[in-house]
């Protein structure tokens, strides 16, 4: 995922993925949020998903995270004047997380470009955050059956673990797994375009 500032002057970076599919997780999103309460945002990035989903869901308020101090810059910057917006916070998936409470936990294009401990992380962590019947909800590329779904996927999965070999497209049933030995029920699933696919993951009690 790239990402450049707009500007000298300007703290808000841009990723160029979050406008092409911002709007197509947007209508599923619809469906699987509470009608109210705090969504959890992890990995938030430039920010620009987090500005366009509040803008969208006024109803609820969300909380944007990062480790990276750039990007909670720049996702303060393009959800300034955001009403239901929270000042975003520091938190790494894989390590151990401050005590937090949400309605459902939102994760976009993260565990692939991130080492296997963040999924498992993110699994603990969301658990940790949810009541029994709250939702984690992932966005990405995923393998199924063992294989990659189109071959634009088996090449970006190629380039990420050049780029570091603890990265790559996971295996959606190895995930799915987990999630259940996190205390997650069945994966809900959404196909997207790009051959992306959105999993809703609902905690049980």
């Amino acid at each position: 995922m790239s990402a450049s500032g707009t500007g000298p002057a300007d703290a808000r970076r841009t990723a160029p993925a979050a406008a092409r599919n911002r709007d197509a997780i947007l209508a599923v999103l619809r469906g699987w949020l509470p009608p109210r309460g705090t969504v959890l945002e992890v990995a938030s990035g430039s920010g620009e998903h987090a500005a366009h989903f509040a803008a969208a869901l006024p109803a609820l308020t969300f909380l944007p995270s990062d480790p990276d101090p750039g990007a909670r810059a720049s996702t303060d910057a393009w959800c300034a004047g955001l009403p239901n917006v929270r000042a975003a916070i520091p938190l790494d998936a894989a390590a151990a997380w401050p005590p937090l409470r949400a309605g459902a936990v939102l994760c976009v294009n993260m565990i692939h470009i991130a080492p296997p401990a963040a999924t498992s992380g993110l699994l603990r962590g969301a658990a940790g955050a949810l009541a029994p019947g709250g939702a984690l909800i992932l966005y990405g590329p995923f393998r199924r059956g063992g294989r990659h779904t189109a071959e634009s996927n088996a090449a970006f999965d190629a380039g990420l673990r050049a780029r570091d070999p603890a990265w790559g497209v996971r295996d959606l049933e190895a995930v799915e797994a987990a999630a259940r030995a996190a205390g997650f029920g069945p994966a809900e699933l959404r196909e997207m375009p790009a051959n992306n696919l959105m999993l809703r993951l609902v905690l049980e009690g």
